[in-house]
């Protein structure tokens, strides 16, 4: 997803050659692949900055009630595999889906969306991302060798822009529920011991049930929910922490020479999402708060006040390699290198780790029969 901008303002042509600058990993600066030549990146005035990363009224925002400088109309579609939104610049009509290798198509027209207020940016370079995704398979046992190789000289990696929801609420809850406390009893056990019965006592912990009531309270700030469907939730779940320190105000020149997925999740499911982590949470806090040595809820009633959320772009390390007709998903988190991905698995390591298990036992049961 990018700002509504003309062609020329998308692009950063190199001041020496010509060619596009791409935004360099872990730096404030665009080079060009071509000459080497180097540009930084303007620093954003404080106060534009701190507007920037302000926070969006959320009754707003689920209103479709947003200034009209915090929307924007992107040129983008749907990838008909797996329904990631795939976002054009310029006069490209077509291309490649950097989550499924699908070849997308873009139509007319275009419809509005909230723009993204602050991302972070690269921090770790495409061959740093391929060494920590191949170092990964490496350590996968059963998985085809063919598939390492594969993606040790395969294509290169996609660096794309993800989009995430960030929710911040003051909650008050009201809790009902039971706290548990441990007592002790002791109680005589008969019992045959070598054919003589004998009676020993032992101690029998019991819990004690006291109906309890009470509220709890907490703020919550930048709960963090994937506003995407083309990845399972698993694989960006796995990619966690994210250090939302390094958010920086949203600009274009961070996007060169990398994609940026439009949101497919809406802001109301994103909401949802979000209060269901708050919930864990608050669950948690009801525990502490009861008490005891166990704990009992029955129910748990949540107002929340002050909920505010942004649009943020987090970066991912992408790749899609087809092996054996069959497609591998792979994704490395562009900020620590953390790496999630698809179990592949080899049918013939598989069949020959049977049958050398198989092998083994076979040579131990004949060793002993031996012996």
């Amino acid at each position: 997803m990018t700002e509504a901008l003309s062609d020329a303002e998308h692009r950063f042509p190199c001041n020496s050659c010509g060619a596009d600058l791409r935004y360099a990993p872990g730096q404030t600066e665009l080079r060009c692949d071509h000459c080497g030549q180097v540009q930084a990146i303007p620093e954003m005035p404080a106060s534009a900055r701190s507007r920037a990363l302000g926070e969006l009224d959320l009754a707003r925002g689920l209103r479709d009630d947003l200034p009209q400088d915090a929307m924007e109309a992107p040129r983008q579609t749907p990838c008909p595999n797996c329904g990631a939104l795939v976002a054009f610049e310029g006069a490209v009509h077509a291309a490649d889906c950097p989550f499924c290798a699908t070849p997308v198509v873009i139509g007319t027209g275009t419809h509005r969306q909230i723009k993204p207020q602050a991302l972070i940016p690269f921090q770790l370079p495409e061959a740093a991302a391929r060494d920590a995704m191949t170092r990964w398979l490496g350590r996968l046992w059963f998985a085809p060798g063919g598939l390492v190789d594969y993606a040790r000289k395969g294509r290169a990696l996609s660096g794309i822009y993800v989009p995430y929801w960030t929710f911040d609420a003051a909650t008050r809850s009201r809790y009902s529920g039971q706290r548990g406390t441990y007592y002790y009893e002791t109680r005589s056990v008969t019992e045959t011991v070598n054919g003589k019965t004998q009676t020993r006592q032992e101690r029998v912990r019991k819990t004690r049930w006291h109906g309890v009531s009470g509220w709890v309270a907490r703020a919550f700030d930048d709960v963090l929910v994937l506003a995407s469907q083309s990845l399972p939730r698993r694989y960006t779940e796995a990619l966690e922490p994210w250090d939302l320190t390094a958010l920086t105000a949203y600009r274009v020149d961070y996007l060169a020479g990398f994609s940026a997925e439009g949101y497919t999740v809406s802001l109301a499911d994103g909401q949802t999402h979000a209060q269901q982590i708050m919930a864990q949470v608050i669950r948690q806090d009801v525990r502490q708060d009861i008490g005891g040595d166990e704990q009992r809820i029955n129910q748990v009633s949540t107002d929340y006040r002050d909920e505010t959320f942004k649009h943020v772009l987090l970066p991912v390390w992408m790749a899609a390699y087809k092996y054996n007709s069959k497609t591998y998903r792979f994704v490395v988190n562009g900020q620590t290198g953390k790496v999630q991905g698809e179990r592949p698995w080899s049918i013939w390591k598989i069949g020959f780790a049977v049958l050398a298990g198989a092998l083994i036992l076979g040579a131990v049961i004949y060793a002993a029969q031996m012996q």
